[in-house]
């Protein structure tokens, strides 16, 4: 067939500007390719889990696919029973009051939650302050919203927890602010908001009239005897607080796409209006497992983040001696390349020969971005784990 002389139309047409600074996050890539390799691999390249969901949640959700009433459209807003288990969710971590019927509203997993909040909240030109690194996802989001990004870096110091930079984040607070977006547990980093932190967070959010977009996503898997601290409970916090949680992390119902945003009475009709031009409705037969598994969490939560532990803390053990941050909770643990002269996208080709999938971090961050690779210890158990430091090192050639 003879080539055309004129270049076909998708190669001449002019992207929307809201995608020009879009990154990719490598995961899709990376868990493509080791889907079609046919090799036994260690799965370390994706926010999976391999720990199965609380069994009587998958048994209700079994029963929901067959109620005529979870096959609906409505309430668009969300099931009334799951409104308001998130919402009493969000009050005891807050020591606040929030009532479902008019403090929440679903959404369609928290990543879909934190994209209607900022498409709700944020100018076009305003900037969103998040920690550096923070998943691409996020940071991706806020430019779809017509935000700029602005990274306050966590201090990376090897062998230690992360650490966040207190002022740094102080300088970083502007004119053009209107919001943080904050995770503790951070992803991927496992970096930790503590009380003195939070305590910041709120002086400068009163101080500037800021709004503190929260994702606990992670919030209560913390290691090492850590409990949360929901900063909506703090000084004057309670009206600058909207809280974005998720089925998938700490429920370990990623499948089921379920997320809450819980907020200010004032937020709720921008929020709702946004929800029902976006989504408009989570899926209907995971809403009433969603709310089970939440009731059921104090529960079922403890054992599971006792063996995310127990994977961290052999992580730490494999890696000794080599540059890598202490998750203080979360999913990942993140190693510095570039201590070895590699980027972490050079890391993950010499493991990939090593039977090891692990996804680079370009696009994560600035201070803390191509120079790391992404350890996601979720999803393979601790007799898999073990080796993976010999394994490491022989990719490091050290």
């Amino acid at each position: 067939m003879p080539q055309s002389d004129h270049p076909s139309p998708e190669a001449t047409r002019p992207r929307p500007a809201r995608l020009q600074s879009i990154a990719g996050i490598g995961v899709d890539r990376m868990g493509s390719r080791a889907d079609l390799s046919g090799r036994d691999l260690l799965r370390l390249e994706n926010l999976d889990v391999d720990i199965p969901p609380d069994p009587e949640v998958v048994a209700r959700t079994r029963s929901a696919a067959e109620t005529d009433s979870d096959n609906s459209y409505l309430p668009f807003i969300g099931q009334e029973q799951l409104r308001k288990t998130a919402a009493r969710h969000v009050s005891k971590l807050a020591g606040l009051d929030y009532d479902g019927t008019r403090n929440c509203v679903i959404c369609a997993g928290g990543l879909s939650g934190i994209l209607n909040v900022l498409l709700a909240t944020t100018e076009v030109g305003q900037e969103v302050i998040v920690t550096d690194p923070t998943y691409a996802g996020l940071i991706n989001r806020i430019r779809l919203a017509g935000g700029e990004p602005r990274f306050v870096p966590f201090v990376f110091t090897p062998g230690q927890p992360w650490r966040l930079d207190r002022d740094a984040l102080r300088r970083t607070v502007g004119p053009k602010t209107r919001s943080l977006l904050l995770m503790s547990p951070s992803m991927p980093s496992g970096g930790l908001l503590d009380e003195e932190d939070w305590r910041l967070v709120a002086q400068l959010c009163v101080a500037h009239d800021l709004l503190l977009i929260l994702d606990s996503a992670m919030e209560r898997l913390l290691f090492d005897g850590r409990t949360p601290l929901h900063p909506a409970g703090l000084p004057g916090m309670a009206d600058r607080t909207i809280t974005v949680g998720s089925a998938s992390k700490e429920l370990r119902m990623i499948g089921w796409r379920v997320g809450w945003i819980v907020a200010p009475e004032a937020y709720m009709p921008d929020l709702v209006a946004v929800s029902l031009a976006n989504v408009v409705v989570p899926v209907g037969i995971a809403q009433a497992a969603a709310a089970l598994a939440l009731e059921r969490s104090l529960e079922t939560l403890p054992p599971y983040v006792a063996e995310l532990q127990a994977r961290r803390d052999l992580l730490i053990e494999e890696f000794a001696g080599l540059p890598f941050g202490v998750p203080a909770g979360g999913w990942s643990l993140l190693l510095r390349a570039s201590d070895f002269g590699l980027t972490g996208a050079e890391l993950s080709e010499r493991l990939f020969a090593e039977g090891v999938c692990a996804t680079a971090m370009e696009g994560w961050g600035i201070e803390h971005g191509d120079q790391y690779l992404r350890f996601v210890y979720a999803n393979e158990p601790v007799a898999r784990l073990r080796g993976l430091g010999d394994k490491v090192r022989r990719a490091l050639g050290c």
